[in-house]
């Protein structure tokens, strides 16, 4: 973006971050956005020549080119592809040729790098996912630099500091989408209308299509169904929901849920 920033490296991408989202709310958006571009202009030139109307041109063009997601507010990775050089942009890692849209993926991710089930990513475990990440991407990178991604990425997402990650802190790291379970009407009036819809919640659910919800399938359906109540939940509750959810579902004790089995727990006659 400019030649200032051609040294910037992750923990001066931090400070940058850590400055403009001041309310913590993992965007910078509002007044925050027009702080953060009059403070990009000082960088591009004479702060005399600053004025409102510069600043609101030179965030409309830069906003066109990366708010991807066109909400009118930056997110994290948006940010890093804007003023990180590529070859410290971490965040890059976390592009995929498709978004991350089903909770069963992610919870694949969760129960793989939550190796002590502790409920919680760890720094350590934390390290683990990005060396994998790198590895997977092909790209070499040093101990030191491991360290200090680990480190930028624990300081920005873990919004209460206690030196780990929970489930809503790795959903925002890899951007996973909206809870799929929020497109259906609870109150669906007719039989036929919820016959439709679990059909349509089986299948994205049933990702092995075996016909039966296991593993990470589950961890996924129940994630999505309890956010619908409770928008932030832990990994050792998620355990606790999914150990209740088999005891009332589960009705052959195979460790899995069958389609019937599903519909009979929801209301809805196979």
């Amino acid at each position: 973006m400019d030649s200032a920033l051609n040294n910037l490296d992750a923990a001066g991408f931090l400070q940058i971050w850590q400055h403009f989202d001041a309310d913590d709310n993992g965007y910078i958006e509002g007044k925050e956005l027009d702080a953060f571009f009059r403070h990009m202009m000082t960088k591009l030139g004479p702060a005399d020549n600053i004025t409102e109307e510069k600043v609101q041109q030179l965030k409309t063009r830069f906003m066109s080119a990366y708010d991807v997601t066109a909400d009118g507010r930056l997110q994290i990775q948006e940010l890093a592809n804007m003023i990180l050089p590529e070859d410290e942009n971490f965040l890059l890692i976390f592009r995929r040729e498709a978004p991350l849209d089903n909770s069963v993926e992610f919870m694949k991710i969760w129960r793989k790098y939550d190796a002590d089930s502790s409920g919680y990513i760890s720094a350590a475990e934390l390290k683990g996912f990005l060396h994998d990440l790198f590895k997977h991407h092909k790209k070499d990178v040093s101990s030191d630099k491991l360290d200090e991604y680990t480190d930028a990425m624990m300081n920005i997402f873990d919004k209460n500091k206690d030196g780990r990650l929970d489930l809503n802190d790795l959903a925002r790291i890899l951007a996973l989408q909206e809870n799929f379970l929020l497109q259906f009407k609870i109150d669906a009036n007719s039989l036929e209308e919820r016959r439709r819809d679990f059909e349509k919640i089986f299948v994205h659910y049933d990702v092995s299509k075996t016909g039966a919800l296991e593993g990470p399938e589950v961890d996924g359906f129940v994630k999505d169904m309890m956010e619908l109540v409770r928008p932030s939940i832990s990994g050792s509750e998620l355990d606790q929901f999914r150990v209740v959810l088999l005891r009332h579902c589960d009705i052959n004790k195979d460790g899995k849920i069958q389609r019937n089995e599903l519909a009979l727990c929801l209301g809805v006659k196979p």
